[in-house]
């Protein structure tokens, strides 16, 4: 789960603000970096992971607890059930590890990706790839794109009109160096430059106080915005270049059978079938051409 205190602080100025103004797959660019592509086979996988993982014989997946919908089902990453918990399974079993032979371990956020020694082999935690983590873990191809969408105020015209010659002419907040202020620059293109705000928190604040119209953040951070401000994430755009990835100890020898496991599974559209049966929350979310 990522950090949770950004959240609660957003649910937490949400309050503030409405009493004083009543009236959320090819090869990434870490795979490319080490020079791994294309990935090993998976016949060469099997033999390495087995002799590398922490405990022979078993694979020791981390998360953060409490593990939450829709990623996991009723805070219980060992019963497979929830898109992480689900995809953590297939990619044990893709480097030939059976169901009673994963093991798990809790493990916070930040721990997760700080440096240092893990005791996992490896973490799935809602971790988004930024090259600035790299300099601390190993970080997979992702196994989960990353949309952006647009969380506005209820009732707000953009809400109901927001074709793209409609979006040209609104005024955007995203936070600064974030997948969705680029966006929102390079594809969208309104008349009149985003706002760029240091953190999300900032952002919600503008959209609130009514200094902006719509802010441009990823589906899943966009949706816990909206249920916990009480705002609206009517639209999501079909995006690449931002995704959730597997995280691995620092030039871990795993790293690169992590990303055969996840390519195979996308490649046999067994993610894209996870995605439907566990992530309806995200898929309902209707989506509009920049």
């Amino acid at each position: 789960m990522r950090p949770p205190k950004p959240l609660l602080a957003l649910a937490a100025l949400a309050v503030v603000l409405a009493a004083g103004t009543t009236g959320h797959l090819a090869a990434s660019a870490s795979t490319a970096s080490r020079g791994i592509y294309p990935y090993p086979t998976q016949a060469s996988c099997v033999k390495t992971v087995r002799t590398e993982v922490r405990t022979r014989g078993k694979m020791t997946i981390a998360t953060d607890s409490p593990a939450i919908s829709p990623w996991f089902d009723s805070n219980n990453p060992g019963n497979g059930k929830g898109y992480e918990s689900a995809v953590a399974y297939h990619v044990a079993a893709e480097l030939g590890f059976r169901h009673d032979a994963v093991r798990w371990t809790s493990e916070p956020y930040e721990k997760g990706t700080a440096p240092g020694a893990k005791p996992f082999d490896f973490d799935i935690n809602e971790v988004p790839w930024t090259r600035s983590l790299t300099s601390s873990v190993d970080l997979s191809i992702g196994y989960f794109n990353l949309n952006q969408s647009l969380v506005a105020l209820h009732g707000s015209r953009i809400v109901a009109h927001h074709t793209p010659a409609n979006l040209k002419g609104y005024l955007f907040g995203a936070q600064v160096a974030s997948p969705g202020l680029a966006f929102l620059r390079n594809e969208v293109k309104p008349t009149r430059a985003p706002i760029a705000y240091p953190t999300l928190t900032a952002a919600l604040a503008a959209l609130l106080t009514h200094k902006v119209q719509a802010i441009m953040t990823d589906t899943p951070e966009g949706q816990s915005m909206a249920q916990l401000s009480g705002t609206v994430q009517f639209a999501q755009f079909h995006t690449t270049g931002s995704y959730y990835s597997l995280v691995s100890q620092k030039n871990s020898p795993l790293t690169a059978c992590l990303d055969t496991a996840v390519h195979l599974l996308a490649r046999s559209g067994e993610l894209a079938r996870l995605g439907i049966a566990y992530l309806r929350v995200y898929n309902s979310v209707p989506f509009i051409r920049p």
